[in-house]
């Protein structure tokens, strides 16, 4: 993808992210996203099929870092759940302004499907970890949305608590030593 391709999608992307500050994600339709984009609806579906492959485009990128760690200023020497955790708070904080809005917004239901469904990602990397007779996508689901829900409160009470913080919060309810 050329320079001025990837100008054009990061618009887009912004656009819809703006939006979704504002509205809810079934009132948007592909003519407000034009609009806001500032692009005409050829280019628009040059870069997405549909409304939902922008919403998936939009989730992967907001969410897909959370499970790539390396060279991220906010990961430590370790790989273990709660660095990984831990990473994905400072992302949230760092991007707090985008995030908060849509997680917040009318639109959050939604976003906290597709965060759940990464967070699935960084648990299952350490499922080993759990000494436990449930099936192991009951625990996986357990912690996805134990964790979700987690971060909801902390984006409610405005980032206040430091993520070190949520973690040992986090831990200590939810995971066994």
């Amino acid at each position: 993808m050329d320079r001025r391709q990837q100008k054009t999608r990061k618009a887009i992307l912004q656009a819809f992210r703006a939006l979704l500050t504002r509205k809810r994600y079934d009132h948007i339709t592909v003519q407000n996203i034009l609009d806001e984009a500032n692009v005409g609806r050829s280019t628009f579906y040059a870069h997405f099929e549909t409304k939902d492959v922008l919403l998936d485009a939009l989730c992967s990128e907001l969410f897909y870092h959370f499970l790539d760690n390396e060279r991220c200023p906010f990961v430590g020497e370790t790989d273990d759940l709660e660095s990984q955790l831990c990473h994905a708070l400072y992302h949230l904080k760092e991007e707090r302004q985008d995030l908060a809005g849509i997680l917040l917004s009318d639109s959050g239901e939604l976003f906290m499907t597709y965060f759940k469904h990464h967070l699935h990602g960084i648990f299952e990397q350490h499922v080993s970890r759990f000494e436990t007779n449930v099936p192991t996508a009951f625990l996986l689901n357990h912690l996805a949305v134990s964790f979700s829900e987690a971060v909801r409160w902390w984006l409610k009470e405005g980032m206040r608590t430091p993520p070190e913080t949520i973690i040992r919060y986090f831990t200590e309810v939810t995971i066994q030593h």
